[in-house]
Parts: structure tokens; C-alpha cells; sequence
């Protein structure tokens, strides 16, 4: 009984990819900072290879290969997006690494994207880390300024503690 006092251990989620920070408010897209899709980062991608930022499984794929959600073993959902409005790419420019109900490790490439045929195609490389079940969720703090993929901690969250 005692227990149930205890507060959840903040969990630290590593960045996917490297880059700047952007404030979810200020992407340009309307569904990404209003947090329709779930709060979190954006960052400006500097380098096409996209990393699983913690150990989990692949819960959706998409056929443009532009974006994929995994979720942690402690139940978080993170949606990485790469670029804004890039699903109109219909895969072009973009590798997937894993499959759907992929288990994956922190560190494993995930997806690869050439980030010269984004620009040339006009595309903003703006990408959204998003976590999308924030019901779960109790805080989150999100890291600001440049970030390596694998090693710069981009957000920490804190799970609701479990009424059962």
C-alpha cells in the first residue's frame, strides 16, 4: 500500500535524429502545433538516417515511408514524421528500414531520407517527434537547442501511475 504514494521514474527519450529543436508551436503545419496529433519537439533534420530512440515496436508504417510511430517498452507511442508535407512524396526520397510489429532497439536505423531531393522538391525538413497517447501521460520537458541522434535527450516524460 505504501507504493502507491511512490511517483512514476521520469523516463528520457533520445533524439531520432540530429538537428535544431523547433518548438511544436512554431511548425507550419496547423495539425503539428495546434497538438492534434499529441505534444512534443520538432527538429530541423540535418542528416538522412533516422534512429529508434529507445527499444520497442514499430505500431504503424505508412506506404510513403515518411513517418512511423514505435512504442516503448513502458507503453509510450512516438509518431516521428519526417518533413512537412511530405507524404505528397509518395515514398520518393524515402527508405523504410523496419516493418510493421518490428521490435526494434534503440540506436537501430529506422528510416533514411535525402534530404537534398526534400529540398529540391520544396519540402520544409522540419520533422515532428510526437507522442501520441498523451492520456498516459503526467509531464513532459522538452529539450531546446541542437540535438545528435542517439545521444542528446530531446524529451522527459512522466507516466500517469497506473490505477490497478
Amino acid at each position: 500500500m505504501m507504493g502507491f504514494f511512490k511517483k512514476n521514474k521520469p523516463i528520457d527519450i533520445l533524439s531520432p535524429m540530429s538537428g535544431k529543436i523547433i518548438s511544436l508551436e512554431e511548425v507550419e503545419d496547423k495539425g503539428f502545433s495546434e497538438k492534434r496529433l499529441g505534444d512534443g519537439i520538432a527538429i530541423e533534420i540535418s542528416d538522412g538516417k533516422v534512429i529508434a530512440p529507445f527499444d520497442g515496436e514499430i505500431t504503424s508504417t505508412y506506404k510513403s515511408n515518411h513517418c512511423i510511430v514505435i512504442r516503448s517498452e513502458e507503453g509510450i507511442e512516438l509518431l516521428i514524421h519526417i518533413g512537412l508535407e511530405t507524404i505528397k512524396l509518395k515514398g520518393e526520397g524515402f527508405t523504410q528500414h523496419v516493418a510493421l510489429m518490428q521490435k526494434v532497439k534503440q540506436g537501430d536505423i529506422v528510416l533514411e531520407v535525402d534530404l537534398e531531393l526534400l529540398k529540391k522538391k520544396g519540402k520544409s525538413l522540419v520533422s515532428p517527434v510526437i507522442i501520441t497517447n498523451m492520456g498516459r501521460i503526467e509531464s513532459i520537458e522538452k529539450a531546446v537547442g541542437n540535438v545528435e541522434k542517439g545521444l542528446s535527450k530531446i524529451l522527459n516524460v512522466t507516466l500517469k501511475r497506473s490505477k490497478y
